[in-house]
């Protein structure tokens, strides 16, 4: 039997629930008018678990035997588990088939999956001729459920009532959230509505609160880095900017930035598109660029607001890069992000927005970039010989390592060979010898900072990769593609 043919569509996954397969230990292969065809693992009893399904299903039931360790394999892959099913040997909440998307209690379980699996964001898209639900989990999209035609539209409605939006208007985008509640949890959900060629497209972000609750000190900063980044954070005034690619952990680190300096002395105001997660003795803005409340003209209204510390959700455009100039150099701490390729991207990228190198050198006191890389899972990682030459040129030379890791493949990590996610920073703490840089507009300071000690995305990529917790795939289009 070859493994590579165990490709079921997701239409196919539906039929059976996640309790039955891995009861079973089935996974269907096709389906007839009146029979269902299954791989069955063959050191189980066949004829016993076939006349139970018969008896379930109505239909003929026909088997396929395989090995039972093929079948885990791909019901790891295609019916998620939570960890909560390791622990009690239970099933994930069960895969929906159609005709239950029809019950009012579908769109909280599909939240509550979601929520289990540890997964950021649930996308509810339409097509020509059917719909689907996707997850992302650890920043991968995978295909979850299809949906009917006929049924999508009562799914988008039921997520607009509960998100407070108008389910008449079906030409513009809207944004709105939810409180989900289900027992002891509760979180937060951003909504977001576009509209598409065959009907709209949902994305909710699922906003849990532990995303808050995290440390900095368990971002992924290393002992140098958090050194330089605390002395930049205590400073009474200045700049801290974040860049990375949407996606990268940026709120998170801010989040977590905020967490320290929250204290009863200090007033600190956030303006942000949207508010992510409510914190307790922040005062939070949300951003509203309809009626003119845009990053500028709140961060000019808050100067009256007699703040210690000002976060940024974003600098976008010169206007509001000139009114965190404005803010540092009269005695705030101001947190920001902006969109660069590297953590000195941010200076070439703030002159280029026109702000004056004198006035920068005064102000910035840290700039930081930030990326996410997909840890391996610890269960099924191969370790196997290294050959340098499958590194970047300009990296052969310093290639150590002799051993490395590839993903696997198991039940804990459904399949994907990885199983959370960590952050690598490149941090520069602007001294005075960068602050002379700055001022005189030199770009190219790559030796000054090699000689500090800085260490690059590319390095602190290479060093996850080194000690066995990623793999060279993962970290190819950092190492890659810094300059």
């Amino acid at each position: 039997m070859d493994e590579e043919l165990i490709e079921p569509t997701t239409e196919m996954i539906q039929t059976i629930t996640s309790d039955q397969a891995w009861h079973y230990l089935i996974l269907p292969k096709s389906h007839g008018i009146n029979e269902l065809e299954f791989y069955h693992a063959k050191e189980k009893d066949s004829i016993l678990d076939k006349e139970e399904l018969e008896v379930l299903f109505g239909n003929k039931i026909i088997f396929h035997e395989v090995s039972s360790f093929i079948i885990k394999k791909y019901l790891s892959k295609y019916y998620l588990r939570t960890k909560n099913s390791f622990i009690n040997n239970n099933g994930s909440p069960e895969v929906q088939d159609n005709t239950q998307l029809q019950q009012d209690d579908f769109l909280m379980e599909l939240i509550d999956e979601a929520n289990n699996l540890l997964c950021s964001d649930i996308h509810i898209e339409s097509y020509e001729r059917t719909s689907r639900i996707r997850f992302r989990i650890d920043g991968k999209l995978f295909e979850r459920y299809i949906i009917k035609k006929d049924d999508y539209p009562a799914l988008i409605n039921k997520i607009k009532i509960l998100a407070n939006l108008d389910i008449a208007e079906k030409r513009l985008p809207q944004d709105g959230r939810i409180l989900f509640k289900s027992g002891a949890k509760s979180f937060d959900i951003r909504v977001s509505v576009i509209p598409s060629l065959y009907g709209e497209k949902i994305v909710l972000r699922l906003l849990r609160k532990t995303s808050i609750d995290i440390s900095i000190t368990e971002l992924g900063f290393d002992s140098l880095q958090l050194d330089k980044y605390l002395q930049g954070i205590k400073k009474p005034n200045g700049i801290i900017l974040i860049s990375g690619p949407t996606g990268s952990g940026k709120t998170t680190t801010l989040y977590a930035t905020l967490n320290i300096l929250n204290k009863d002395d200090v007033n600190i105001l956030t303006i942000e598109d949207p508010i992510e997660y409510t914190l307790e003795g922040i005062n939070q803005v949300q951003l509203k660029e309809d009626i003119g409340l845009t990053f500028a003209r709140a961060l000019k209204t808050f100067l009256r607001q007699d703040p210690d510390i000002i976060m940024l959700g974003e600098v976008r455009d010169p206007e509001t890069a000139q009114m965190a100039i404005r803010a540092a150099l009269t005695g705030h701490l101001v947190l920001s992000t902006i969109h660069t390729n590297s953590a000195w991207g941010i200076i070439t990228r703030l002159i280029d927005m026109g702000i004056q190198p004198f006035l920068l050198s005064s102000t910035i006191n840290t700039v930081v970039a930030q990326r996410l890389i997909r840890k391996l899972c610890t269960h099924c990682k191969i370790e196997s010989d290294f050959d340098p030459n499958l590194l970047p040129a300009k990296l052969k030379d310093n290639a150590i390592v002799k051993k490395h890791f590839t993903p696997g493949g198991c039940e804990f990590c459904h399949n994907s060979g990885y199983s959370g996610r960590v952050a690598v920073f490149e941090v520069i703490h602007i001294d005075n010898e960068l602050k002379e840089y700055i001022s005189q507009s030199q770009s190219v300071v790559q030796n000054l900072l090699l000689k500090k000690e800085t260490k690059t995305l590319s390095s602190s990529a290479y060093d996850l990769f080194r000690n066995g917790q990623t793999s060279l795939e993962e970290i190819f289009p950092i190492i890659s593609c810094e300059i």
